[in-house]
């Protein structure tokens, strides 16, 4: 955990949803599947953010479906790091999820992937490391100010829900990545 003398706050993002914080005694949780989180930051601004998005691209004019959306959902978290002092050129991204939940089905968790990489290549922000793919769900901590990020796989069977945000999921440790 962040060494601070404040407790730590948690906020779950779920799908849809895009925070942006500048407390250093914050730490952003989701919960993962075929779906993307996006955690990026401003080291200099000393602010930082993350989204989840369910599908990549989409028409974004229909706004009661545009959150959905990973184009809607990263203008949404770039937008909301620059209103809060960040400079694009110091943005650096870490990318969490993309499994392939289902055999058979087509892999929208691979397109989800390759959406975040191009979109973040295409706006000139550089990614410091990533866990995309495979077949496991992820439980994901992201603390924005420090950059530091953890996830836990969950078991391979095990169906993803979006959890309701007072009820945080409990999980198995089927293997534990932090990135710093």
């Amino acid at each position: 955990m962040e060494q601070s003398s404040h407790p730590i706050r948690k906020i779950h993002v779920i799908q849809g949803e895009c925070q942006v914080v500048t407390e250093p005694n914050v730490v952003l949780s989701t919960v993962l599947g075929s779906c993307v989180a996006a955690c990026l930051r401003d080291p200099g601004a000393g602010v930082g953010g993350m989204n989840h998005f369910l599908l990549p691209g989409g028409d974004t004019s229909r706004n009661q479906e545009s959150e959905r959306y990973g184009a809607y959902l990263m203008e949404l978290l770039i937008n909301g790091l620059l209103k809060r002092g960040a400079r694009r050129d110091r943005i650096e991204a870490k990318l969490f999820g993309g499994a392939r939940m289902l055999q058979g089905l087509s892999d929208i968790g691979a397109q989800n992937a390759a959406f975040a990489r191009q979109f973040l290549a295409n706006e000139g922000i550089r990614i410091l490391a990533e866990n995309l793919g495979g077949t496991h769900g992820r439980r994901l901590e992201f603390f924005p100010v420090s950059g530091r990020a953890r996830q836990i796989l969950l078991p391979q069977n095990s169906s993803i829900v979006e959890p309701s945000p007072k009820l945080a999921p409990k999980a198995e440790n089927h293997g534990t990545l932090e990135l710093f």
